[in-house]
């Protein structure tokens, strides 16, 4: 077994791992610090795939801007929530986590399913040499994906604001 390999295991399993805490959790602040190395794992996965550029952009927009704005929107309104655990506030008890088991049941047994009948022996195409810049080209061309990463911005902006909002009125 090569380093690589040991990597991607190492990567995969913290990744897989925090996922995994991250829908387990009842406090909803270790879910979102779980949900931050979940995504810096994934950033692990990529560096090993040999894409920095996507290791770059997962490591600057999401553990570096989203994973902080949904940790501080999360502080920001556990003040607004009762409290889960008293005994008569039964709000936070889902009664139907069966309905969703079953679901997520259903959608690994899909997702197993067609992993095991795809035909993985065929050999990936070449890559061109100028695929960066091809990529970077069309993410800042007028046409490209520039539109999508400013309404994501300014949708984050309203959400935080949002937050604070409502922190403010108690």
């Amino acid at each position: 077994m090569t380093t690589q390999h040991i990597l991607f295991i190492i990567f995969g399993a913290v990744t897989l791992g925090a996922a995994l805490m991250v829908v387990t959790r009842r406090n909803v602040y270790q879910a979102a610090l779980f949900l931050t190395l979940s995504l810096f794992g994934v950033a692990g996965l990529y560096v090993l795939l040999e894409a920095p550029l996507l290791a770059a952009v997962q490591l600057l927009t999401y553990v570096g801007g989203i994973a902080p704005l949904i940790i501080l929107a999360v502080v920001f309104t556990q003040g607004r929530k009762h409290p889960v655990d008293s005994p008569d506030n039964h709000a936070g008890y889902n009664h139907q986590w069966w309905i969703a088991a079953l679901a997520a049941i259903a959608l690994c047994s899909v997702l197993v399913w067609v992993t095991l009948s795809y035909d993985w022996g065929t050999a990936p195409g070449p890559v061109s040499e100028h695929s960066i810049a091809i990529l970077l080209s069309t993410l800042i061309a007028p046409e490209g994906f520039a539109l999508s990463f400013a309404v994501t911005v300014v949708l984050l902006l309203v959400s935080l604001t949002g937050a604070v909002t409502i922190t403010g009125k108690q």
